[in-house]
């Protein structure tokens, strides 16, 4: 079992900055890829980045290329998304996902086992 927490969301001005950080229990941690999703109201939900389990291979959705970065830090059991030049279209609710899923589907939120509570980011014009 893995439970997955996150925490650094929060209100920004468009252009600025936020790192959301997901904190990991379980013994089977390093063993998992480690995703971002998000979901806007109204909307589905999205992917944002995936980060393999070795931390060697990343993925972002387009949207994101260039301003997001995914990172993982195995001897904390935790994944971090950095934020950068944000925008109003990134309000939403980020969540954290973790399985051990084919990097092929990876971008699909049905295939994700765990999930955390999730955090809200506000992006203000």
């Amino acid at each position: 079992q893995v439970q997955l927490v996150e925490s650094g969301g929060g209100m920004v001005q468009a252009g600025g900055s936020l790192r959301l950080s997901c904190a990991a229990s379980g013994r089977t941690f390093s063993t998992l890829n480690m995703a971002w999703f998000r979901q806007a109201p109204g909307k589905q939900r999205e992917f944002v980045a995936i980060i393999s389990w070795s931390g060697r291979s990343t993925n972002y959705a387009a949207s994101v290329k260039g301003r997001f970065t995914i990172s993982r830090d195995k001897d904390k059991n935790t994944v971090y998304l950095q934020m950068n030049s944000l925008q109003p279209e990134d309000t939403a609710v980020y969540y954290c996902a973790a399985d051990p899923v084919t990097w092929s589907s990876a971008n699909n939120y049905e295939n994700y086992r765990y999930w955390g509570q999730g955090t809200q980011v506000t992006v203000s014009s």
